[in-house]
């Protein structure tokens, strides 16, 4: 592997990508049409607020959503993911509260 990989920080070099997978209570079907399109918009919107996130890939099914992401090492994957479906949730319901 080149460097050109590799992100930098201050005093590292890093790749750390992750496969995150969550699904809605219940496993409902409910991210279809235009809760699916909001959903997407707004990971890329929230992934951006966070200093060094790139998302690689998202896939939303009707009852999971996937996400590739590339997230530096001063960020914990368990307080990225509470931070992400923390927002997601609240976004979805003020926008969707049907």
């Amino acid at each position: 592997m080149t460097t050109r990989q590799f992100k930098k920080l201050a005093h590292s070099l890093y790749e750390c990508k992750y496969h995150i997978v969550f699904c809605p209570k219940y496993r409902y079907k409910i991210l279809q049409q235009e809760v699916e399109t909001y959903l997407k918009e707004q990971i890329y919107r929230l992934c951006s607020q966070k200093d060094g996130v790139e998302v690689l890939e998202v896939n939303i099914q009707e009852d999971h959503i996937h996400l590739v992401v590339s997230l530096p090492p001063k960020y914990a994957v368990s307080e990225f993911v509470g931070f992400l479906k923390g927002k997601l949730a609240l976004r979805t319901f003020d926008q969707f509260p049907q």
